[in-house]
This record gives structure tokens, C-alpha cells and sequence, in this order.
């Protein structure tokens, strides 16, 4: 007769997924925001994970969570095998026939920006579905299966970072006789949500006077922003890079001569050289 006995079990493989984000963030809040869960399930998953391993690997407090000294002890080899996963599932995505070419971008980006590009990219890779997936915070390159990032960052000098052009703001609205003379301190001010500082920056750095710099409406979407402001509903800070098409159409215009630099740059992201589709370089190129 033959014996077949029960295998030890390990714990479950989103729960160690869950430490590992939660670990590497010393946050179960950036870690639910990475893996698209709520704080409390990570939580519930590390707790799963304590009581297999019979150690605690979180200390929680007040001010939030720190790892334990096991804890510590474990981050790397947990990072290293789930980075050792997702090279392995891109290698197997790389075995099939089709597979979509993956963007991730800012919801503005992918709304005001990404769509002509995409025309002339599509043209040169026409055996290639480009997908575009909308998003407020730039993926993991190194664990997410997507093949390109473009989003709002500080530059740096990283191979995998390419600066497509900087982030130069300045107020807009739509043409007529309201741009004449118009007053910065008694005009309706329109606000993007992601950018809620978009204002105050750009009166200090122009030394212009606007009163309070929180006052009139707010929009969860750039874009929202952006017809608002077409439609004659009060004044924008305008992106430019971002609305290249608005100004040149004469939609939108241009309020003041003074521009100010955010500080940031619009980027376009790369997964690391060895992780890298072959035509993602030439992908990159179309975009300038």
C-alpha cells in the first residue's frame, strides 16, 4: 500500500507578499496603497503570518509600525524572492504570442499628453497592443508587469530614468475680454487636487499677489480642471507640457508672462536593463 502523508504547509503566499511590501515600506498603509488592498487586510495578513512563524515581525504603536529584530533579519531574502518572481513571470509573459506592451501614467499624462503620442508609436509597432492604465502613484517596475512609467519626478541620473521635458506652470483660461487686465487676487482660482500646492508655489516664485491661495473650486482630475477652465469658469494653473494642444488651438491662454519650474520633470520610467522589452528604448524615443 502506498503512503501518501500530509506535506508541512508554508503560509500563504499573499501573506508573505504582504510582509514583504509592508517591510520594505515600514508602513502598512504604503504597503495596502502598492498591493491595492485596505491597511486592515495587510495587517490581518502579517498577523496570519506572526502566528505561523510563532514570532512577532511588526511592533505597532501610535506613531505606526517598526520591524522587529526577526523582522529585519528577514526583508532582504523576502525582496529578493519576490523580485526573483516577478523575473520569472516575465519570462513567461515573454513566451506568448500578443502580448500588450504595458504603460502606466498620471491620469492627466494619460489623458492631455499620452494620446497623440501614442498615435505615432502605435504607427511604428503596428503588431503591438499598447495598454495604458491610469494611475495617482507610480508603479513598482522591479514587481508590477508593466513595461513603461510616465509620470511627475524629481529628475535623477538613473539609466532607467529618461526626463522628457521639466514642469513649468503658469495660469490659464480661457480667451476672451476677462484676460485683459485680469486681477489674480479677486479671480476665480481652479485647483487640481493631485497638485494642491499649484498656487501658492507660483505666486511666491512669481512674487505676484493672489489672496488666499486655496479659495474657488477643486477637481479630482487635472482634465476636469482643464475643460472647467475652457468652459470660462475661472483661472488654472497650467502645465504646459501638459497642454501643448489647448494653447496651440487657442482653447486655452496664457494669463501672465511669468512661469515658474516645479521642480520636477515629466519622466518616463524604465524596468531595469535586464528586465527591459527589446523595443521599449525605441518606444521611449517616440515620446520626445
Amino acid at each position: 500500500m502506498s503512503v501518501a502523508p500530509k506535506r508541512p504547509k508554508g503560509p500563504p503566499l499573499n501573506a508573505m507578499r504582504a510582509f514583504e511590501a509592508a517591510a520594505r515600506h515600514v508602513s502598512f498603509v504604503a504597503a495596502a496603497d502598492e498591493l491595492s488592498v485596505t491597511p486592515g487586510a495587510i495587517s490581518q495578513h502579517i498577523k496570519t503570518l506572526e502566528n505561523w512563524a510563532g514570532t512577532a515581525l511588526f511592533r505597532r504603536n501610535a506613531q505606526g509600525v517598526e520591524l522587529t529584530a526577526a523582522g529585519v533579519s528577514l526583508v532582504s531574502r523576502f525582496t529578493m524572492a519576490f523580485d526573483a518572481l516577478a523575473d520569472a513571470t516575465r519570462a513567461l509573459r515573454s513566451h506568448g504570442a500578443g502580448v500588450d506592451f504595458q504603460i502606466a501614467a498620471l491620469p492627466s499624462v494619460a489623458q492631455l499628453w499620452l494620446p497623440d503620442r501614442l498615435s505615432k508609436i502605435r504607427a511604428q509597432f503596428p503588431r503591438i497592443n499598447f495598454s495604458v492604465t491610469a494611475m495617482e502613484v507610480p508603479p513598482n517596475l522591479s514587481r508590477d508587469l508593466f513595461d513603461l512609467a510616465i509620470f511627475f519626478e524629481d529628475p535623477t541620473n538613473s539609466p532607467d530614468s529618461r526626463p522628457i521635458c521639466a514642469d513649468d506652470i503658469v495660469p490659464v483660461c480661457a480667451p476672451g475680454p476677462q484676460t485683459q487686465a485680469l486681477d489674480f487676487q479677486t479671480a476665480t482660482l481652479l485647483h487640481n487636487q493631485t497638485w494642491v500646492g499649484d498656487w501658492a508655489l507660483w505666486a511666491k516664485e512669481t512674487g505676484t499677489p493672489i489672496g488666499d491661495p486655496q479659495r474657488g473650486p477643486k477637481f479630482s482630475l487635472y482634465s476636469l480642471a482643464v475643460e472647467e477652465a475652457k468652459a470660462g469658469a475661472g483661472v488654472l494653473i497650467g502645465h504646459l507640457c501638459l497642454l501643448e494642444a489647448a494653447l496651440a488651438n487657442g482653447s486655452l491662454k496664457r494669463v501672465s508672462e511669468h512661469t515658474c519650474n516645479t521642480g520636477r520633470s515629466l519622466c518616463a520610467q524604465m524596468p531595469d536593463e535586464t528586465r527591459r522589452r527589446p523595443e521599449t528604448d525605441q518606444v521611449v524615443a517616440l515620446l520626445f
